[in-house]
């Protein structure tokens, strides 16, 4: 392990990963998707083998990108003096399911988290919906007793894989999932701070149907074809949205 650490000091990949962690990181707290201690970010090396998180605990007005902590796919840490985040487990779980996911976050933002604690999906209701997530954001089963007293965190992990297997939902389209009684995980194939603007899209538009159902309790998802239009000009083979690269 101690040749591993070497190695990560002088990488520039790994120290440029930690810079970009860090900044999604703060970037969580400044659009107030967490406060105090609360949620992560990590990003992927590009073989895959390491991963970099937040540490568990550190408050965001003392963080900086050496406090980021670099951990293998088995959640050993590599390089840091600090404790990774205690969900780590989950996000390693999630890179190991899916070979394109770049970057994940977590968070408690309120209108999202308040979908996972009434155990409810947050549907499409409309095209800002449908711009940016294909269908409903999922919510997973809550865990058993038995998985919440084992390997809680790991365990969080294997639910929303499950669920996603289980209802053949791609993890490429459906960029986030709620875990139910939990809150919000939300990854990107891009890079960790496309994740935490996915984050703050999840609870814009969790904020939408919020107050769309409370104005039109009996709103039904959007029209299937306008949604997948709406999906499909902004991603996919055939996207037109934006500007030419």
């Amino acid at each position: 392990m101690s040749n591993e650490r070497e190695l990560m000091v002088n990488n520039s990949e790994i120290l440029k990963l930690k810079k970009e962690v860090y900044e999604a990181n703060m970037l969580l707290y400044k659009y107030r998707l967490a406060i105090h201690t609360w949620g992560n970010v990590s990003g992927i090396t590009n073989d895959r083998k390491y991963m970099i998180i937040k540490p568990s605990g550190v408050s965001y007005e003392t963080l900086t990108p050496d406090h980021m902590v670099v951990v293998d796919l088995e959640n050993n840490v590599i390089d840091s003096q600090y404790k990774p985040s205690s969900d780590t487990p989950t996000h390693t779980l999630l890179y190991k399911a899916n070979k394109n996911i770049k970057g994940i976050v977590h968070t408690h933002s309120p209108f999202a988290v308040s979908f996972a604690q009434a155990g409810k999906e947050i549907p499409c209701l409309g095209t800002t919906h449908a711009d940016n997530f294909f269908g409903s954001v999922p919510c997973t089963r809550e865990l058993s007793d038995a998985e919440i007293n084992g390997e809680y965190e790991h365990n969080t992990g294997l639910v929303i894989i499950e669920h996603f297997n289980n209802n053949n939902i791609s993890f490429e389209s459906t960029t986030a999932t709620l875990v139910k009684e939990h809150g919000p995980f939300v990854w990107s194939i891009k890079n960790p701070i496309d994740a935490v603007n996915l984050a703050l899209t999840l609870e814009e538009i969790a904020k939408m149907a919020l107050y769309t159902k409370i104005l039109n309790p009996d709103k039904k998802e959007a029209n299937r074809t306008l949604q997948n239009k709406h999906h499909s000009r902004k991603h996919g083979p055939n996207a037109y949205y934006g500007q030419d690269k």
